[in-house]
């Protein structure tokens, strides 16, 4: 954890405990909701995950109390700020996508219905010419070519 984003097995060699022992503590950690990198010591490479509990966590701080809190961990202020205007975003840029979404599902629908009218009226059309080059031909069968005469 920060400050110090020591790597498992450096505090493992350094404390002499057993690298699964440590990793159990740090999934117990975990799922008691502190923040913690999945291994990685750059901030920017941490995990939408860790990211957010940070955000929530720090949610309700003070300016003075939120750089505190960043100096216990090895953050930055900016940084925390960044992340909780991208967790901000992060809803508003759905909710525009799911109406630009069902605007382009009614033109296409808009787009169906007109294509199948469409598509029926010469279906329609071609049983008509159909029935007619039947019927012609049944007239021809019976009375003959009428034509010639």
């Amino acid at each position: 954890m920060p400050p110090n984003n020591e790597s498992v097995s450096q505090i493992a060699r350094d404390s002499g405990l057993s690298e699964g022992t440590l990793y159990k503590w740090k999934k117990l950690a975990r799922a008691q909701g502190f923040a913690m990198p999945a291994g990685e010591l750059a901030t920017e490479k941490w995990s939408t995950r860790d990211k957010f509990s940070i955000v929530v966590e720090t949610m309700t701080l003070s300016q003075i109390e939120l750089a505190e809190y960043c100096r216990s961990r090895g953050l930055y202020v900016e940084q925390v700020e960044a992340w909780r205007d991208a967790c901000m975003q992060a809803n508003g840029g759905v909710a525009e996508q799911a109406t630009k979404l069902q605007k382009e599902l009614r033109v296409k629908e808009q787009e169906v219905k007109v294509l199948s009218r469409e598509l029926q009226r010469k279906e329609s059309a071609l049983a008509e010419t159909a029935a007619l080059l039947v019927l012609r031909k049944k007239a021809q069968a019976i009375w003959g070519d009428q034509e010639d005469e």
